[in-house]
């Protein structure tokens, strides 16, 4: 049986990594899609951890090559997801995450429309602005730039399925991982996962 794709968005400062790491380690069995980015490294990332850092002439020849599933311009350095990290795990039944900006789910969608997604919102502005500056790396200007791109993110939560305020992060994770098991309960699926099982309960005696 085919996994499930599942996407969470949000704007930087939202915490979104922090929850996903959570989930996933109540939720082991759901793969996360390591992103390539052309960015360098941060103070604290390590290669094929958090992201695959690589090049932008290695990144645009891959592009070239039709070897990303979604990628997109994320504040001026590419960002994408390689096929090979989701396509073929969702077809050994394995369900997969992608932590990706609202582009790159748009992307994923008009491919596989079943895809549930999540979009993760911060408490407040003020919070937002309290997590960016909590960071130290960077400088005023850089915060100004991304308070306005984390603002252009959240206009597009409307496309996501799901959404979630991150003020309680332990009742946001739980949130999450509702979703995540309530998705694997639909319909279609456990028809498919109880095939026998239905077919036995609704013979005829």
């Amino acid at each position: 049986m085919r996994g499930n794709l599942f996407i969470v968005a949000a704007p930087s400062g939202a915490g979104k990594s922090s929850l996903v790491n959570a989930v996933l380690e109540i939720e082991p069995t759901i793969s996360l899609s390591i992103s390539f980015t052309s960015r360098g490294a941060r103070p604290g990332e390590r290669h094929a951890q958090h992201y695959h850092f690589v090049s932008k002439d290695e990144f645009e020849t891959m592009i070239a090559a039709g070897e990303f599933f979604e990628h997109a311009v994320v504040h001026g350095d590419y960002k994408g997801t390689a096929r090979q990290s989701v396509e073929p795990q969702l077809a050994a039944g394995r369900d997969v995450l992608l932590e990706i900006d609202w582009q790159g789910a748009r992307q994923v969608r008009a491919k596989i429309p079943e895809a549930i997604t999540v979009f993760i919102l911060p408490p407040s502005r003020a919070a937002l602005d309290e997590r960016m500056r909590k960071r130290g790396q960077d400088s005023e200007a850089v915060i100004q730039q991304r308070l306005a791109a984390a603002r252009e993110e959240m206009s597009h939560l409307h496309d996501f399925d799901y959404v979630i305020v991150n003020e309680d992060f332990d009742a946001a994770v739980q949130e999450m991982r509702s979703i995540f098991i309530a998705s694997r309960l639909r319909r279609a699926q456990q028809l498919e996962r109880h095939a026998a099982l239905v077919q036995g309960l609704l013979a005829d005696d």
